[in-house]
């Protein structure tokens, strides 16, 4: 099947997003909440000695993928709606595809119904860590 040339930058943000997704759920898979080695340390609680909103997410998603939701929630209290935004997307990253391949001519209204749910999940998803930091500055 050829893809219309307007629909392929499209399609490769998709691919890339995806991609992305799956480094995160596949980090999540690969590194042992029980051993607790995770490579990427949090920059925030080396410098200041006290832990950022997100600490903990990397742990937190590891006993996610692996079942373990209640002490995912003990690491991060928001660890479970950054999850299933990830989660979500991934899957929509697949029909939003699809609904561009189908699109024929009409790929404007796919993208901006794609950045418009993309938008609203992501402060769903991310407002708690905002709201922390703006705490934190005033």
């Amino acid at each position: 099947m050829r893809t219309n040339p307007d629909t392929s930058p499209y399609l490769l943000l998709n691919i890339i997003l995806a991609g992305v997704i799956l480094l995160i759920m596949g980090y999540s898979l690969f590194y042992s909440p029980d051993e607790d080695r995770y490579p990427v340390p949090c920059i925030h609680e080396k410098l200041t000695g006290e832990p950022c909103p997100s600490c903990g997410l990397s742990h937190a998603f590891s006993l996610i993928v692996r079942g373990r939701v209640d002490e995912a929630l003990t690491w991060n209290s928001q660890s479970l709606r950054v999850f299933i935004f990830f989660a979500l997307q991934l899957l929509m990253r697949a029909g939003l595809a699809l609904a561009a391949l189908k699109a024929k001519g009409n790929l404007k209204v796919v993208a901006v119904t794609d950045a418009a749910v993309s938008g609203a999940m992501a402060l769903t998803a991310f407002y708690p860590f905002l709201r922390m930091l703006w705490i934190s500055l005033f």
